[in-house]
């Protein structure tokens, strides 16, 4: 039976939170709570951490910012295998240096999206998935065709696994759909959940991991989620699934770094600002998150 929690083998199966970052309000990093944040993740029974991903805000990062969350995760987290630091960039060559960086902090795994400054085709994806192989370090591929406009389709994944550029692939097209057809084409290639919203859907077909977003508020009980869906133990995670779709969802919209934040606030715990262009929630949208956090934690949610 295939493995679906996680081993330095493996490293990028399980629970891999894709961290939020604290900001103070002057909007500077604090680098303590963020520490004091990947520590919680980890004693809830979250596997390990995704930095300077999107929820990290990593566009709005200078390079020194982005190079210490990394080295304060790998601390926090114990054992830098648990950390998966996202190394996306407009270029091939600094996505490569972040992923030498990551992998000279002793980092287990990096993400890596395709090219995005522009509408790459194939060859030019798989030049790019080469080139931050190159590094040395697991690469695991982020399908986001919504946001990047470069669809890594299963017979690209395909191609990428058999380039060696890639070990896995975090799949966040919605199309659940795609798991069979990634399945039939590069059987060794490990899934990850890569939406919240689609965890239950994804593991049933396969999955082996989960790149999360919710988790940042509620760990625990999205541990218990993970672990009930993989296992195929629907009688536990169905009842879940359906408490907590209603928060999950929000991962999956325009503004999910400042939903998960809000619903991190609205707990106690330290979601804060978010750095320009995001702004506040307001209206409907606030409205929705904080009804939606407010039933999951009426659920008993933790």
């Amino acid at each position: 039976m295939t493995s679906t929690t996680w081993n330095s083998a493996r490293p990028w199966r399980g629970i891999m939170v894709a961290t939020t970052l604290p900001f103070r309000e002057d909007l500077s990093v604090d680098y303590d709570a963020y520490a004091e944040h990947v520590r919680r993740l980890i004693d809830n029974g979250c596997d390990g951490v995704v930095p300077n991903g999107s929820l990290g805000e990593y566009q709005t990062l200078t390079d020194d910012e982005r190079g210490r969350v990394v080295r304060t995760a790998v601390e926090a987290a114990g054992d830098g295998a648990r950390v998966m630091p996202g190394v996306a960039a407009y270029g091939s060559a600094e996505s490569r240096r972040w992923a030498e960086q990551a992998a000279e902090a002793g980092c287990g795994s990096v993400l890596l999206l395709p090219p995005n400054a522009y509408r790459a085709d194939e060859s030019a994806v798989r030049a790019h998935y080469r080139e931050v192989a190159g590094a040395g370090i697991p690469v695991v591929a982020y399908n986001n065709p919504i946001d990047t406009k470069v669809d890594l389709t299963p017979d690209l994944l395909a191609r990428l696994y058999e380039d060696g550029g890639i070990v896995a692939v975090k799949e966040f097209s919605g199309d659940v759909r795609r798991a069979y057809e990634l399945a039939e084409l590069a059987p060794e290639l490990d899934l990850l959940i890569g939406a919240d919203d689609v965890l239950l859907e994804l593991a049933v077909a396969g999955a082996v991991g989960w790149i999360a977003g919710y988790p940042n508020a509620f760990p625990a009980s999205c541990a218990e989620l993970y672990h009930a869906a993989v296992a195929g133990d629907l009688a536990t995670a169905l009842p879940l699934y359906k408490s907590l779709h209603s928060l999950l969802r929000w991962d999956s919209k325009t503004e999910f770094v400042q939903s998960i934040k809000l619903s991190m606030d609205l707990i106690g715990m330290r979601g804060g600002p978010t750095r320009p262009p995001r702004l506040p929630l307001t209206g409907e949208t606030e409205a929705g998150v904080r009804t939606a956090t407010e039933k999951a934690v009426a659920d008993g949610h933790r």
